[in-house]
């Protein structure tokens, strides 16, 4: 039988989130306006994808610190691209090109070379950081680029906004590598127990190379879908994004399955986090008061699994 002391454990968090929606529908100036609901979820979107590659990333008991650099770079480059006039098909791939090489890199500096993920994603990020500024020599490529493109952001698919199916598409293909492949199930034991899993016969250096790879694609992704949607690529255009990434993998983490990272928490804690940004904007709150609130949410959120954030820092 379960206990009150269980859902509140398991759903406590996910129904504060319901009760932060529900006062912000009440209080908050034309939050519940249809065209401000879809500019939240739009805007959840970009988040909720970057974190699952982190969650991905983080199942491996690895720290990707690397993806919004990642996705700077996969942004600059699909902008320099498009701006070039290559066919849109062309820049896509060459985003997600990057974001391969990256993951890759990352998984065998870790995997390889033994480097701790936190340091190696760091070193990576560096490395991507310079790359974006190099291309760009640190102007933002900007135009009137096809529509083609910016429509992968922009457009709408039997009147569901298509950013809105790509942040679907990509919660479906997390929650059914790690919940329905054995290779899902493979990294979710290395990211408990790798050294018993490695005895089991699980290629865990694979697994978490896997895990590495694709938090880089994600990230590409997420990048391609910015940058079409502002038609603009810039050298720190995600910067932003990856305390807000962290933020939504450890709110997450304390809700349906707590102190694991978890596709169903991740997404929702990023429509949490946009939700509240949102809503203390048309509360007239100063932009400073989401930054401390955002710190408050990793604190507290570390201070609650604290031993898995550990793990995955320092683990070789």
């Amino acid at each position: 039988m379960i206990s009150v002391r269980d859902v509140i454990g398991r759903y406590g968090t996910a129904m504060a989130g319901l009760a932060l929606i529900a006062f912000f529908v009440a209080f908050a100036p034309n939050f519940a306006t249809p065209m401000n609901i879809i500019n939240v979820l739009k805007d959840t979107s970009f988040l909720a994808i970057l974190a699952l590659g982190f969650a991905l990333a983080f199942t491996v008991a690895e720290l990707d610190l690397s993806i919004a650099e990642v996705a700077s770079l996969a942004a600059v480059v699909t902008g320099w691209l498009v701006q070039l006039q290559y066919p849109p098909a062309v820049a896509v791939a060459a985003a997600l090109g990057v974001g391969i090489m990256m993951g890759s890199i990352n998984g065998i500096g870790v995997t390889v070379l033994r480097i701790p993920s936190l340091i190696m994603t760091l070193g990576t990020a560096a490395i991507a950081k310079g790359l974006a500024f190099m291309i760009t020599q640190g102007v933002a490529f900007v135009g009137r680029w096809p529509v083609s493109f910016t429509g992968l952001a922009r457009g709408y698919t039997f009147g569901i906004p298509n950013l809105v199916l790509w942040m679907t598409g990509a919660t479906l293909f997390a929650y059914t590598l790690i919940k329905w492949t054995r290779t899902g199930a493979h990294m979710v034991a290395t990211g408990e127990a790798d050294e018993a899993a490695r005895l089991a016969g699980i290629a865990t250096a694979r697994m978490k190379r896997i895990g590495l790879l694709l938090a880089g694609v994600l990230a590409s992704i997420m990048a391609m879908l910015l940058a079409a949607n502002l038609s603009s690529a810039a050298p720190n255009m995600a910067g932003d994004y990856l305390l807000y990434a962290i933020a939504a993998v450890l709110l997450g983490m304390t809700m349906f399955e707590p102190g694991k990272p978890n596709v169903s928490g991740t997404v929702f804690a990023a429509l949490v986090l946009k939700v509240l940004g949102n809503g203390l904007v048309l509360l007239g709150a100063p932009y400073y008061v989401q930054d401390i609130v955002l710190g408050l949410i990793i604190i507290g959120s570390v201070a609650f699994s604290a031993s898995a954030m550990k793990k995955a820092a320092f683990k070789t």
